[in-house]
């Protein structure tokens, strides 16, 4: 895995972390958990499987991303906008996207607005609108009408201050693992994992808790920016059957918000199931080479 930065048109500092085949034909954009970072292979024996390459940003306040002159993380097409800039400067034309958790909503946004770089997406665990599929709960439905109501840096200040009080100011990885939604269907994957999900929450907090913070802020009090019903890829919802937060009342959301979505339910699965499933997430993404018997050419083809 590669780690690095770049600065977009305005001077922010983005982080990025690339893996996989550098040289491959094909490219994925991996959009991260909230919390989370780019520092995560899903499945580094299925990446090496697919020989692809696979490109991942840090939004803003985690990792190596800046914050915006504002103090916030900016809008959910903001972060869609961090991924398009290093595209760009990478000379990439074409890509899949795929996002896990909060990093769903970053893959519909750069698939909507940059229609001709975004050729499938993969939706992983994505959670849908509170207000159209409630999932959050009483108490932070209550706190985001009351952070709706400040400016969205002052709201990520105020995010920060609550945060520091749960897990501290600078708080060890494995101690974040439960903000990633799991929980009994997940134990087996989050022992296999452990080590690569420690290493993305260590780099998620690498400048405290104001990543987790500003994230938040992104998507629940401001607008996403961009409307589902503009996505015109092609576009796998894929959610776990055992996942106890986010039920299939969400793949259900997005499948009637997206023009060309299906969806597909994986048995026994929880929130963390874009680990087992990270190889039918590059298959429907990345053309599969076959060769023909008869005469040995190679024809390409989309599952």
């Amino acid at each position: 895995m590669e780690a690095s930065t770049f600065r977009n048109g305005s001077g922010r500092v983005i982080g990025v972390t690339e893996f996989g085949d550098r040289d491959a034909e094909h490219i994925v954009v991996l959009s991260h958990p909230a919390p989370g970072a780019s520092f995560f292979n899903p499945d580094p024996v299925a990446t090496a499987a697919h020989s692809v390459r696979v490109i991942a940003v840090d939004r803003p306040g985690y990792g190596d991303s800046e914050l915006h002159a504002d103090g916030s993380s900016g809008t959910v097409v903001d972060a869609a906008t961090d991924i398009a800039d290093y595209l760009a400067t990478q000379h990439i034309g074409r890509v899949g996207a795929v996002g896990w958790s909060a990093g769903g909503r970053i893959a519909l946004a750069l698939a909507a607005t940059h229609p001709a770089l975004v050729d499938r997406v993969a939706v992983v665990a994505t959670p849908a609108p509170d207000e159209d599929v409630p999932w959050v709960g009483d108490e932070n439905r209550a706190m985001s009408r009351s952070l709706a109501l400040l400016r969205p840096g002052e709201a990520t200040s105020a995010l920060v201050s609550l945060f520091a009080q749960m897990v501290g100011t600078d708080p060890a990885g494995e101690k974040l693992l439960p903000f990633l939604g799991t929980d009994a269907a997940d134990a087996e994957v989050r022992d296999d994992a452990s080590v690569r999900l420690a290493t993305m929450l260590d780099r998620a907090v690498t400048q405290g808790v104001i990543g987790m913070a500003a994230d938040i802020v992104s998507y629940t009090i401001r607008d996403w920016g961009f409307d589902p019903g503009s996505v015109a890829a092609r576009t796998l919802l894929l959610y776990g059957g055992a996942d106890s937060l986010l039920t299939g009342a969400h793949a259900r959301w997005y499948e009637t918000h997206l023009p060309d979505s299906e969806v597909e339910m994986v048995p026994g699965t929880g929130h963390l199931l874009v680990v087992p499933m990270w190889d039918r997430v590059l298959s429907y993404l990345v053309p599969v080479v076959e060769r023909d018997p008869t005469d040995g050419l190679r024809t390409a083809r989309l599952l």
